[in-house]
C-alpha cells in the first residue's frame, strides 16, 4: 500500500494540487454563506418575512431557491449570480449574430477576454435594473425602517444589491479558474442544498399536520430516487460513433493487419446543467420585476404586472410552456456552441481516420451534425421531463417548490461533473508521473 513517504513526487504534488483547489471551492462556497446572511442595511427582516409568507409558490419562491435563501433574509447577495447568467446569455446570443463579436471570439484568449470584460459591465447594468426595482418594490410595501431619508435608502440599498451581485460574478469566475468544477454551478448547488433540510422538515411537518398524506410523502420520496437514478443513466448514456484509422506506409509498403478502430463518443446530453440554469434565469427575470413593481404600485398597471408574475409563476399553464421551450432551445443553442461537426470532422481528416461508409470531409460533418441533433432532441425532451413533471407532481399534491425537478436535476448533474472532474485531475497526474518515471529509466538504460 502506497503511504505518503513512498508515493511517487509526481502523485504528490498532484494530490497536493486537488486539495489547495477542493479546500478554496470549500472556503468560497462558505463566504457565499455566509455572505447570505448579511442583510442589506435600512430593511425590516419581519417585514420581508412577512412578503414572503403571503407570496409562498409564486415566483419569488424559485427566485429565493436559486439565491440560496439570501433573498428571503434580504441580503445583499439576494441577487445572487442570476444578473451574470443573463448577461452571458446575451452575450453568448449576440455572440452568434454580431460580425464585430463574433470576430472576437475566433481571436483566441485576447478575444475571449474582451467579450468577458463586455459581460461583467453588462452585469452591472442588469444588477442595476434589477436592484433598483427590488428596492423600489420594498419601499412601496414599507419594508425600509421609519425615519429613513428616501434617497439615502435607494443608495445605500441599490448599492449593497448591486456590489452583492458583482462579488457573485467575481466568486463564480475564482472558482472556475481556482477550484473544481464550473464556479456558476457550484454556487447554485450550494444554495439549493443550503435549503434542502428545511424544505425536507416543512415536508415532514405537512405529513405531521395531516396537510401531506403519507402515502403521498412516501410516494415522492421513491419519485425522487427515480428521477436520482432516471437522471444518471442519461447523464452518462452516449452514442458511440465507430472511427477507422488509416494504416501506415511504412518502407514502401503498406502496413499488413487490419485498421484500427477507435470511437467518437457523442453524449445524449451534451449541455448538461446550463440548460435548466438559463431558462430559469430568463424568466426568473422578467418574472421577479413584473413582482416587485406590482406589489410596490396601484392602479390597473399593477394588477396587470401581478397578473403577470402569477400566470408565469410554478404549477401555472404558462409556466410549462415557456419553461420548456426555453429548455429544449437553450440545449439546442449551447450544444451547438460547445461542439462544432465540422472542427471534429476536419480533425479526423488530418488524423488519418474516418467513418465507416462516410466519405471524409463535409460528408462526415453532416453524419456527425444529424446525430447530435437526433441525441439533442431525445437531452432536450429528457431534461423538460425531469424539470416540469416533478414539478406538476409536487405543486398539484402541495409540497413545497424546493423539491422540484429543476433543483434534483441541478444537483445531480453537478455532482456528477464534481466527481468527473475529481477523476480527471487524479488520472491525469497519475499519468504525468507515469510519463516522467518511463522517460527517466530509458534515459538510464541509454546511458549504459
Amino acid at each position: 500500500m502506497a503511504t505518503p513517504g513512498n508515493m511517487p513526487l509526481g502523485s504528490q504534488k498532484g494530490l497536493g494540487e486537488l486539495w489547495s483547489r477542493l479546500k478554496f471551492l470549500f472556503l468560497a462556497i462558505l463566504v457565499y454563506r455566509l455572505g447570505t446572511h448579511i442583510p442589506v442595511p435600512g430593511i425590516d427582516p419581519e417585514q420581508v418575512a412577512q412578503l414572503f409568507n403571503q407570496n409562498q409558490g409564486t415566483i419569488l419562491g424559485m427566485f429565493n431557491m436559486f439565491s440560496g435563501g439570501a433573498l428571503e433574509r434580504m441580503s445583499i447577495l439576494a441577487l445572487g449570480i442570476m444578473p451574470y447568467i443573463s448577461a452571458s446569455i446575451i452575450m453568448q446570443l449576440m455572440s452568434s449574430v454580431s460580425p464585430t463579436l463574433e470576430a472576437l471570439k475566433k481571436e483566441g484568449d485576447a478575444g475571449r477576454r474582451k467579450i468577458s470584460q463586455y459581460t461583467r459591465y453588462l452585469t452591472v447594468l442588469l444588477a442595476l435594473v434589477q436592484a433598483f426595482v427590488m428596492v423600489a418594490g420594498m419601499a412601496g410595501q414599507g419594508m425600509a425602517y421609519a425615519g429613513l431619508h428616501q434617497v439615502s435608502f435607494y443608495l445605500i440599498a441599490v448599492t449593497s444589491l448591486v456590489t452583492g451581485a458583482v462579488f457573485m460574478m467575481w466568486l463564480g469566475e475564482q472558482v472556475t479558474e481556482r477550484g473544481v468544477g464550473n464556479g456558476i454551478s457550484m454556487l447554485i448547488f450550494a444554495g439549493i442544498v443550503a435549503g434542502l433540510p428545511a424544505a425536507v422538515g416543512q415536508a415532514f411537518e405537512s405529513a405531521r399536520q395531516g396537510d401531506l398524506h403519507i402515502l403521498m410523502l412516501l410516494a415522492l420520496l421513491f419519485a425522487a430516487i427515480a428521477i436520482v437514478w432516471f437522471v444518471v443513466r442519461m447523464e452518462r448514456g452516449q452514442r458511440r460513433i465507430t472511427i477507422q484509422y488509416a494504416r501506415r506506409q511504412q518502407a514502401g509498403r503498406m502496413g499488413q493487419g487490419p485498421a484500427q478502430t477507435s470511437h467518437l463518443p457523442l453524449k445524449i446530453n451534451m449541455a448538461g446543467v446550463i440548460p435548466v440554469i438559463f431558462a430559469s434565469s430568463i424568466l426568473l427575470f422578467p418574472a421577479s420585476i413584473a413582482q416587485w413593481f406590482g406589489n410596490a404600485s396601484e392602479g390597473k398597471a399593477a394588477e396587470i404586472l401581478q397578473e403577470v408574475a402569477l400566470m408565469i409563476g410554478p404549477g401555472q399553464p404558462l409556466n410549462f410552456v415557456i419553461f420548456g421551450f426555453l429548455i429544449v432551445a437553450f440545449c439546442f443553442i449551447y450544444t451547438a456552441m460547445i461542439y462544432n461537426p465540422k472542427e471534429v470532422a476536419d480533425n479526423l481528416k488530418r488524423g488519418g481516420a474516418y467513418i465507416p461508409g462516410i466519405r471524409p470531409g463535409d460528408q462526415s460533418a453532416k453524419f456527425i451534425d444529424n446525430v447530435l441533433t437526433r441525441l439533442t432532441v431525445v437531452g432536450s425532451i429528457y431534461i423538460a421531463a425531469v424539470a416540469l413533471l416533478p414539478q406538476f407532481l409536487m405543486v398539484s399534491a402541495n409540497v413545497p417548490f424546493y423539491l422540484g425537478g429543476t433543483s434534483l436535476l441541478i444537483v445531480v448533474v453537478v455532482v456528477m461533473d464534481f466527481m468527473s472532474q475529481v477523476q480527471s485531475h487524479l488520472m491525469s497526474h497519475q499519468y504525468e508521473s507515469v510519463m516522467k518515471k518511463a522517460n527517466l529509466q530509458t534515459y538510464g538504460r541509454g546511458a549504459r
